[in-house]
């Protein structure tokens, strides 16, 4: 729809797109159409959009690159994202922070998306819960953590709440790299049972969604992380045993050095 001439046409084709980058139409490392193509979507002239995306890279949103065009830059994502995930590395036990974290951001987003997913979403969430079913089944881990991540985010972009996808954007690599930390925690000395029931699980939180059943799909969530803090803390309870006894035998090793 044409903007009004009388408008401030560049200021307001800016929060244009800053809510296109901010409800994740534009995703990092995505390439912006011509401008030609922005003007002519928005009614505008080629010089407003040039003058507004010029705005956006001052402010490192957008980035040019010679010959290739403009690009989505990971600047909403990286301010969150690197510390946290040197710490869920070096401190396992902050995955239980997480999954709290995860529990209240994704039952949300679960609970809306079920109210407002569009029939692309409902596609987007059945070709991924397909994916999940094929790593599982040829038991291809990398590609299961990667649907696996890939479905949850695909649920805060059908939840259609800018901050919901705004946040899951902001903190998807943590995400992925908890997910993945999390499958191969599970899949440690346990048999196929798990990742059936971690499947099963997805399959429940996907029909309540397709079914606009919100508190169920939100209670669907909520299982599926309750699930994977029990059996995380289940498997992390024989090391916590081992703990005193490994303690003793550095003292008693420091002993024997210095006698």
């Amino acid at each position: 729809m044409p903007y009004p001439v009388n408008s401030n046409l560049v200021q307001q084709v800016v929060r244009d797109f800053e809510a296109r980058l901010l409800g994740g139409d534009w995703k990092p490392g995505l390439r912006l159409p011509s401008e030609r193509a922005l003007a002519e979507q928005l009614g505008v002239s080629r010089g407003t959009v040039r003058e507004a995306l010029q705005r956006l890279a001052a402010r490192g949103l957008l980035a040019s690159r010679q010959g290739s065009g403009i690009f989505v830059t990971d600047l909403l994502q990286a301010g969150l994202v690197p510390p946290w995930r040197q710490l869920m590395t070096a401190h396992p036990e902050l995955r239980a922070d997480m999954l709290e974290f995860r529990r209240v951001l994704e039952g949300a987003a679960a609970y809306f998306a079920a109210l407002r997913a569009l029939p692309r979403d409902l596609e987007r969430l059945g070709e991924l819960l397909a994916r999940l079913r094929e790593a599982r089944a040829a038991d291809a881990r990398d590609a299961e953590a990667h649907a696996d991540a890939r479905f949850h985010e695909a649920i805060a972009d059908a939840s259609h709440n800018s901050m919901f996808r705004h946040l899951h954007n902001s903190v998807l690599t943590l995400l992925r790299e908890h997910i993945a930390l999390n499958n191969a925690g599970l899949r440690e000395g346990s048999d196929a049972g798990v990742a059936q029931q971690l499947l099963a699980q997805h399959e429940s939180i996907c029909a309540a969604i397709m079914a606009r059943e919100a508190v169920a799909a939100r209670s669907a969530m909520w299982a599926h992380i309750d699930y994977v803090r029990e059996q995380l803390e289940r498997r992390a309870e024989p090391a916590a045993a081992a703990a005193p006894d490994a303690a003793q035998d550095v003292t008693r090793a420091a002993a024997r050095r210095a006698e």
